[in-house]
């Protein structure tokens, strides 16, 4: 859910979340992301991503078969992919790291 409304929020606040995360990263075997296998691991992240139809679904917002467990850099590759995947022509990421739109260069 690349979007947290307000359910999103108060699911990933939930005690429910919290448990169902913390024991699946003691399942992982040396902590380490669960795609690339060289850095650790970061955030326990959903194969199928919780939407609003799904977030109140216990099977795929609490079931160990739907989480992985992704260092950073993976775990941003699957939910926004690749810079040149993701961006539309004419914008791009400032230094901080913010969306901007580039203007076309003057004639």
């Amino acid at each position: 859910m690349r979007e947290h409304t307000a359910a999103a929020k108060k699911f990933y606040n939930s005690k429910a979340w919290r448990k169902c995360r913390e024991s699946y990263i003691q399942m992982v075997p040396d902590r380490l992301c669960e795609h690339c296998q060289f850095n650790p691991g970061y955030i326990v992240d959903h194969k199928e991503e919780i939407n609003i139809y799904n977030i109140n679904e216990s099977m795929i917002t609490l079931n160990h078969d739907n989480l992985q467990y992704l260092c950073l850099e993976c775990h941003n590759k699957k939910t926004f992919g690749t810079p040149k995947e993701s961006l539309r022509t004419g914008f791009s990421f400032n230094e901080e790291g913010e969306l901007i739109f580039n203007s076309p260069p003057s004639k």
